[in-house]
């Protein structure tokens, strides 16, 4: 088994379509906090609906979004690293979410969809990450010039930063993961839920 993502940045939803059905992907997983898009039928519904209308299922999971406040920083300060610590961090509290993943994924060839077309400047990395972490699966991301296979190590974009994205194989069951870069490690504790 293996989990994919895909991104629709510059892509027309007919594009999408077509990656998804060569990669014989039948589910599509929405890990945007909020399904809506300025882009031409890439809200909820039209999505939704166009995917179906080609065979493919389509189902959100909100809680596997990257929170708002977490996007608003980034947009500010640009920090790839602040931004990857606070969405672990979020992660680390959405267990149950991921196990939903993994359950669907075992059921058929899924993809997990968010905007950005680079799979190493997106959270749904690290979201396909922790389900392959749970099931033994390798990640592959779907784009435009085909299928690649994830490498934790590789820069992210044109940024001098690595990504932050190799975490224990169990983050989402600790109550401290690590953080890992070839440079050093960072301990993160998810917050703190009361009743």
């Amino acid at each position: 088994m293996n989990i994919y993502t895909i991104g629709y940045e510059g892509d027309a939803i007919d594009a999408v379509i077509r990656r998804l059905q060569r990669a014989e992907v039948r589910l599509l997983v929405d890990v945007r906090e909020a399904p809506v898009s300025r882009k031409r039928n890439f809200s909820k519904n039209a999505l939704s609906n166009a995917l179906h209308s080609k065979q493919i299922d389509y189902v959100h999971l909100h809680s596997l979004g990257c929170p708002k406040p977490i996007r608003d920083r980034y947009r500010v300060d640009r920090d790839w690293v602040a931004y990857t610590v606070a969405f672990m961090s979020h992660l680390a509290a959405q267990s149950a979410a991921i196990s939903e993943v993994a359950s669907l994924c075992r059921e058929r060839r899924s993809a997990l969809l968010c905007y950005e077309a680079n799979p190493r400047l997106c959270h749904r990395t690290y979201v396909a990450r922790a389900v392959a972490a749970l099931t033994g699966s390798e990640v592959w991301h779907i784009g435009a010039s085909g299928i690649t296979e994830d490498d934790p190590f590789a820069p992210a974009g044109d940024q001098a930063t690595y990504d932050l994205g190799v975490c224990s194989a169990r983050l989402f069951d600790l109550e401290t993961y690590t953080v890992e870069t070839p440079e050093n490690s960072v301990a993160v504790r998810p917050p703190t839920h009361t009743p």
